[in-house]
């Protein structure tokens, strides 16, 4: 089943629950299917990886691990919090979407 979300690649979001609560990051990536989604410099581990060809090096490298959707909220410079998100349907048809809690256009 698909996750609605309001989020977009490349938002900045805020974590609000959990070890990395209170952390904020960009959105690299979104999988509706899952419910998940991964953010620039949240939930680190360390990876190991062995070289597969002769000259490529092994080691111990940095990946950022998706977290569920529902654990994020999208974060408002003007409010300076974790706000929900609205749709607007303009005139011409376009949507736009607007902080509830300042209704300012993101």
């Amino acid at each position: 089943m698909l996750t609605k979300t309001n989020l977009k690649k490349g938002d900045t979001v805020i974590v609000n629950t959990g070890s990395e609560k209170g952390k904020k990051g960009t959105i690299l990536d979104i999988d509706k299917k899952s419910g998940k989604v991964t953010v620039k410099d949240i939930n680190v581990r360390a990876k190991h990886v062995k070289a597969r060809k002769q000259g490529q090096e092994s080691g111990i490298i940095k990946v950022e691990c998706p977290i569920d959707i529902s654990k994020v909220n999208f974060y408002c410079d003007k409010c300076e919090k974790g706000v929900r998100l609205g749709v607007k349907v303009n005139e011409d048809g376009s949507k736009t979407r607007f902080c509830k809690s300042c209704n300012e256009m993101k």
